[in-house]
């Protein structure tokens, strides 16, 4: 890894905004059409500022992560910017409140806006910075197909394709497994047949009802299914992955290592995604990868593309790049994609940079 000029942290300044959804999302956890973000600007005494973005899932986790990201500036301010140094500061400091949830969020954003600024500071793209060497990563459109009537479903599967890509995700979880096939079928007629399609149940089947609809699309040519069942009981997603022939992925709720650990021993899966903002930021993804590849096991991403495609190209057991836009509508430049692939900006850092403009139409959360 290339290093660039030494860094002290001098500040750190965030904003909590409500920014648009372009198409809203619906789960079992229910309907969601604008995403709550805090933005994050770390600021160092050479200059160099980087910059971070953290899904808030709800509004009231906002200002939480706020009131902990002040607190890690304090208890950071002019340390040199080293970030598994750093990490293990501040998770050393927040032991006895438990390292994970918001806190464990906050802090993957902090780490995050470091590792922006030592790219920055090395005048390089962050996956460069890392070792990676192409500026491409594959990945799929998650931006939709959520519970919806099947001919609203077909269109906007013909429009996420058009939209630059060659795979999709549907959320499932209708009320009985004949709709979720019939949804699936929906799909399958309008979209070419070399099309890849991801499935995510998003935790709401019990494992009965897991593995009887996960039987019913193993007749369907599925990539994988995300998450049927409750994500942290590991025997029951291992009965699951067991009873089912299509791969099952989970991975997106590991709140550190050792969920991840735990979670490919007890083959409670085929496949594993962690999220940035869980798994500990640039520095948590990166001893994720290194475990996935000791287990021999193929790692995805789960949201913020913009960063996670930088880590996809140093990360041994790649598999896919979930792509959402949910921070696009705060970003200067946002991420494109071409011919089914996500490309690096080529330019310092990961890219991420704020449109101001934007930023300030947008509500504000307290």
């Amino acid at each position: 890894m290339t290093s660039g000029p030494t860094l002290t942290i001098k500040d750190l300044k965030s904003r909590a905004v409500l920014a648009p959804m372009k198409r809203a999302l619906s789960t079992s956890s229910g309907k969601m059409s604008e995403a709550p973000l805090v933005l994050i600007d770390l600021e160092t005494n050479e200059g160099v500022t980087g910059h971070a973005y953290l899904f808030c899932y709800h509004k009231m986790a906002a200002s939480m992560m706020q009131r902990i990201l002040a607190e890690c500036l304090e208890l950071v301010r002019g340390n040199q910017m080293a970030p598994a140094d750093l990490a293990d500061k501040l998770l050393g400091c927040f032991k006895l409140l438990g390292n994970q949830g918001v806190i464990s969020m906050a802090l993957s954003g902090f780490d995050i806006a470091c590792w922006d600024a030592l790219a920055k500071s090395a005048d390089m793209p962050l996956y460069k910075l890392l070792g990676g060497e192409t500026d491409r990563v594959k990945t799929y459109n998650s931006k939709g197909m959520s519970l919806m009537a099947t001919d609203a479903l077909a269109k906007e599967a013909v429009d996420l394709l058009g939209e630059g890509f060659k795979a999709l995700k549907l959320r499932l979880g209708y009320p009985t497994w004949q709709e979720d096939i019939k949804a699936v079928r929906a799909i399958r007629k309008v979209i070419p047949e070399d099309t890849l399609l991801m499935t995510d149940y998003n935790q709401s089947r019990s494992v009965d009802e897991a593995i009887i609809r996960g039987r019913a699309l193993d007749a369907e040519d599925i990539t994988w299914i995300e998450e049927p069942i409750t994500h942290d009981d590991h025997i029951a997603c291992a009965y699951v992955a067991k009873e089912v022939k299509t791969p099952i992925q989970i991975g997106e709720n590991f709140r550190n290592l050792h969920d991840m650990r735990n979670a490919i021993h007890s083959r409670a899966a085929d496949y594993v995604m962690p999220d940035l903002q869980r798994i500990g930021g640039v520095t948590g993804w990166l001893a994720a990868s290194a475990l996935a590849k000791v287990e021999n096991t193929l790692m995805s991403s789960h949201l913020f593309p913009e960063v996670s495609a930088h880590l996809m190209t140093v990360t041994p057991t790649a598999h896919w790049l979930e792509f959402v836009d949910w921070g696009a509508p705060v970003m200067a430049d946002p991420m494109v994609v071409e011919d089914g692939y996500a490309i690096i900006p080529d330019r310092p850092g990961t890219g991420v940079t704020w449109d101001e403009e934007a930023v300030a139409r947008f509500p504000t959360i307290d």
